[in-house]
């Protein structure tokens, strides 16, 4: 069982925890990160197909109003484009009756990632030492010590796999998540607890649709591919093309509850048929399709997140503490930003908050 000591340890590969891990390299910083799946990126996922990429997490961030992402954007020398909206949007019915209907352009404008939201997590991690990033390193114990904490990587009812200690830990995952999985010891506090738990982990109760083709049929008859439906199985679908207009697409959040979710193979089925009803036979015949149901998700969702939240939750550092056992334990992650929690922007400004307090 391997053993380590170094300066902060980071749990969580997401957004939130990878910016973490760039800004601390940016400073020379001792640091491991610990990411439990066998990928970074965390609710940031862009499968690719011939050079266009399937946003199946996070898609849209908006200029006017995410002036960190904005920055990080320009940073990394990444390009976005506006989101297309021009034309009518299609409305289903409770009974399946579909009609045309004026379309509900965002406001304020959301933009797309030219290369999806993955090229975020990319070009972070090109500016990262590959070994400080640990991934399939489950975190299921963290332990307050006279100096600092110790961290087993592992599952509780195994072997543990590895045993760090550090002087500080950034924890960069949704507080449910880590309070539902992670064993503390102490025991964090009933109101503390209480307060992880009750923080919606947002998109961890979705379910999202992709589907890609060589080209957009919809455009030609006057549609913006945007779309609403009572009936489903898709409740709100958008243009997903690239910015390339060689490969577009539709993509949608799935309307029916994570605990009514049949398998993948039939909503995927499902969703061509409402899609063909909707835009035109070519719709339910794209090249490729993904299907992403994040409440299945071990290391997204538990067992809290089977109802999704379709508000978006007001979103606060837990219980009002940005860190606990006198500063070594800094919270981070999206569902605890003062501002834009559960957005991309509430990722990246937890985590300079973090960032800061450790250095």
């Amino acid at each position: 069982m391997c053993t380590e000591k170094v300066d902060t340890i980071i749990v969580g590969g997401g957004l939130s925890g990878i910016y973490a891990a760039f800004l601390l390299a940016a400073k020379k910083k001792s640091f491991v990160l610990l990411e439990a799946r066998s990928r970074v990126g965390g609710r940031i996922l862009s499968p690719e197909h011939q050079g266009s990429f399937a946003d199946l997490g996070p898609s849209w961030y908006w200029p006017m109003i995410n002036p960190k992402v904005n920055a990080l954007i320009q940073t990394l020398g990444l390009k976005g484009y506006p989101q297309f909206e021009t034309g009518l949007a299609r409305f289903q019915a409770r009974d399946g009756h579909v009609e045309n209907i004026e379309g509900y352009p965002m406001n304020p404008p959301g933009w797309r990632l030219t290369g999806g939201m993955i090229s975020l997590i990319s070009g972070l991690c090109a500016r990262i030492p590959k070994d400080l990033i640990r991934l399939n390193h489950p975190v299921c114990e963290i332990e307050r010590l006279d100096h600092g904490v110790r961290v087993t990587v592992g599952r509780l009812d195994q072997e543990p796999k590895c045993l760090l200690k550090a002087s500080s830990i950034i924890l960069a995952l949704p507080p449910r998540l880590a309070a539902s999985s992670i064993l503390f010891t102490p025991d964090l506090s009933h109101n503390l607890t209480q307060a992880m738990l009750k923080a919606s982990t947002w998109m961890a109760g979705q379910a999202k649709f992709f589907a890609l083709y060589d080209k957009a049929d919809w455009r030609k008859i006057g549609l913006s591919g945007q779309g609403f439906s009572l009936r489903g199985p898709l409740g709100e679908i958008h243009d997903g093309s690239s910015e390339s207009d060689i490969i577009h697409g539709l993509t949608g959040f799935v309307g029916i509850p994570a605990l009514r979710r049949k398998n993948r193979e039939s909503m995927i089925q499902a969703i061509l048929a409402q899609l063909t009803l909707l835009y035109g036979q070519a719709a339910g015949q794209p090249l490729s399709v993904y299907y992403q149901d994040w409440a299945k998700e071990e290391f997204t969702a538990s067992e809290y997140d089977q109802r999704d939240a379709h508000n978006h939750p007001e979103y606060h550092p837990p219980s009002g503490k940005k860190s606990i056992w006198n500063d070594t334990f800094h919270f981070a992650g999206s569902e605890t930003a003062e501002h834009l929690g559960g957005y991309l922007e509430g990722a990246v400004s937890s985590a300079e908050r973090s960032v800061l307090t450790v250095i």
